[in-house]
């Protein structure tokens, strides 16, 4: 099966999909939203030990809303879930939002990471500032965004790196578009050893995240438990993500297709998956391709999402920029 990007590299290579950000350099985070043109078929699995959400109990294939208007992944721990009332506003303001009787109430799950210890200033009074970001955030939303230290990746970092925002696409020989966006704010460590290069490197498509390849022969060090601060306790972590297509999906076709794409956090993150990380995945399945997958190409469909989230989240580091008061240094400094 032969895969190349998509034109912009990006999750909005998914027709039907735009994403925003709003940061706070002084508080060191922000928020991402995704918005769907159409409501769109979605799903939730979480498989990190302490996550953070909000609506997402929605998602279950059981339950009633089978279709959600936007997704906000956002910084702040507990705080930013305020950032999706923000998102609820400038929906409701254009009048999206599922309609019961004369109202429209948009559906916006929600899934936070822990930035709160990352040398920013987090004394912002009587109430955190997220609703407002995740509500600029939805304003400026784009088929084209930004990648690294921006939005839900403002603040974060990984194991003695800076982490950030990611996000990669594939385009499938049939036709079928996947895309990954994910705020990397792992416990554990993106790159083998002490190298600068990438777990997730075999994956790599051109140089999207720097071209290293795999190192030759694997450090020593490769397989050496790494986590942030060396805590054996840590409390600052959580890497959270959406996989998107634009096929058409059963809501329990998406949430298996969420559970795959978990896949991408083990083949990129050593270790995934912990009890400090609040690790999840949204599924986004928009329809616009007006087709259906046969059980074969569903197969093809979740690795393409296991390998294009591993890429997205390689990029997200790849990406980050220096800013005062760091706790880490970024990808591009290691030598």
């Amino acid at each position: 099966m032969s895969i190349k990007t998509g034109l912009r590299n990006l999750i909005t290579d998914v027709e039907g999909l735009s994403v925003g950000h709003a940061s706070d350099a002084r508080i060191k985070s922000g928020s991402t939203v995704i918005l769907c043109d159409m409501p769109a078929t979605a799903a939730v699995q979480v498989l990190g030990g302490a996550p953070g959400t909000r609506e997402t109990d929605l998602l279950e294939p059981h339950n009633t809303v089978e279709a959600i208007n936007a997704l906000v992944l956002s910084g702040g721990s507990a705080f930013g879930l305020d950032a999706a009332s923000g998102v609820q506003a400038a929906l409701r303001e254009k009048g999206i939002g599922f309609e019961v009787g004369t109202q429209r109430i948009p559906i916006v799950p929600a899934a936070i990471l822990f930035d709160l210890l990352n040398g920013g200033d987090k004394e912002w009074g009587r109430y955190p500032p997220y609703r407002e970001l995740g509500y600029a955030a939805a304003q400026s939303a784009s088929r084209d965004f930004d990648l690294g230290t921006v939005g839900a990746g403002t603040g974060a970092t990984v194991a003695g790196l800076k982490g950030g925002l990611g996000s990669a696409s594939s385009f499938l020989e049939n036709g079928t578009t996947v895309g990954a966006l994910v705020a990397v704010n792992a416990l554990g460590s993106v790159t083998v050893g002490k190298s600068r290069h990438f777990w997730a490197a075999p994956f790599e498509i051109g140089d999207e995240f720097g071209g290293l390849g795999p190192p030759h022969p694997l450090p020593a060090d490769a397989v050496e438990i790494k986590t942030k601060f060396n805590d054996p306790a840590p409390q600052a972590n959580t890497t959270i993500g959406v996989v998107a297509t634009d096929l058409i999906l059963t809501n329990a076709q998406a949430k298996r297709l969420a559970i795959a794409a978990h896949d991408g956090f083990a083949r990129a993150i050593w270790p995934s998956h912990t009890p400090f990380d609040g690790d999840l995945v949204f599924t986004l399945a928009t329809g616009t391709s007006g087709r259906t997958p046969e059980a074969a190409e569903f197969i093809d469909l979740c690795a393409t999402a296991a390998s294009t989230m591993a890429r997205a989240i390689a990029r997200g580091v790849y990406t980050a920029t220096p800013a005062d008061n760091d706790p880490f240094p970024v990808w591009r400094s290691r030598l």
